[in-house]
């Protein structure tokens, strides 16, 4: 007989075991303690609330650009999950691209499909294909449940054994809270924290995958990452860094190209 001291640890064991979920495409297994409705209900929140803080572009044709390639990237990743028969995991997404205004050469997309490009990150785009990288990318994190594989550890690392639906109940100002420091989303500021190495390399892969599939040709994520190099100086250290060195990066992006391709087919 299992001694009563022993109960919680173990309880929380078998919690953690069934709290864990399977990242599509790499399989890598991740702990995800937040229901996909519960985020996807918060990021609505978020999202509503960031773009009427911050200006939307009024650039008629930018912003219809974002917007087809967001859209394109979107039925990619209908189709890549329908074909893993992972479709029921897209259940709730409310997909939405929008551009905003600002400087910074950023973009990113919260549970649910939730996207914003900044103005900014036009130049170094350049054309349709190099924004496809960085929305393919921003998108497989989503999809990936990076940001929810975030909020659980810190979950577990604050509250422990305290049950989710209690927790959840309880404690709504604090789930709130730690939803805004696993995104890194304020009031005014939409920008996402860095995401962990392992992280980013799936969302590489994750990413290159779905932009091939929108008919976007895979060859031109390394063309990308090549000018944000060129155009960066004092990177960090790759080991001090939560993120792959563009060069690290470029050199598996180079390894992954035989397998995107097999996806791509160029669309009129």
């Amino acid at each position: 007989m299992l001694h009563r001291a022993f109960l919680p640890v173990t309880l929380s064991i078998l919690l953690l075991m069934a709290a864990c979920s399977t990242v599509p495409l790499t399989g890598r297994r991740q702990l995800s303690l937040m229901p996909a409705s519960q985020m996807q209900a918060m990021s609505y929140q978020e999202y509503d609330g960031f773009l009427k803080e911050n200006k939307l572009s009024s650039d008629a044709t930018k912003t219809a650009l974002v917007k087809r390639v967001g859209q394109r990237i979107q039925l990619s990743v209908e189709q890549y999950m329908r074909e893993k028969g992972l479709g029921d995991q897209l259940a709730g997404y409310a997909w939405e691209f929008n551009l905003v205004e600002s400087d910074e050469v950023n973009a990113w997309c919260m549970p649910g499909g939730k996207v914003v490009v900044y103005t900014g990150l036009l130049p170094v785009a350049q054309d349709e294909t190099g924004l496809a990288v960085v929305m393919g990318h921003e998108i497989a994190h989503a999809i990936a449940r990076h940001g929810d594989e975030r909020m659980s550890q810190n979950m577990l690392q604050q509250f422990g054994g305290l049950a989710l639906s209690t927790y959840l109940e309880t404690k709504p100002a604090e789930t709130q809270q730690l939803w805004m420091t696993a995104y890194g989303v304020g009031s005014t500021v939409g920008v996402m924290l860095p995401y962990s190495r392992t992280h980013e390399s799936e969302a590489d892969h994750m990413g290159l995958i779905f932009m091939a599939m929108a008919g976007y040709d895979p060859a031109a994520s390394l063309t990308f990452w090549e000018r944000m190099s060129a155009g960066k100086s004092g990177a960090p250290v790759e080991l001090l860094s939560t993120h792959p060195s563009d060069k690290t990066r470029i050199a598996n992006l180079r390894k992954l190209l035989p397998e995107a391709r097999k996806r791509y087919h160029p669309k009129g």
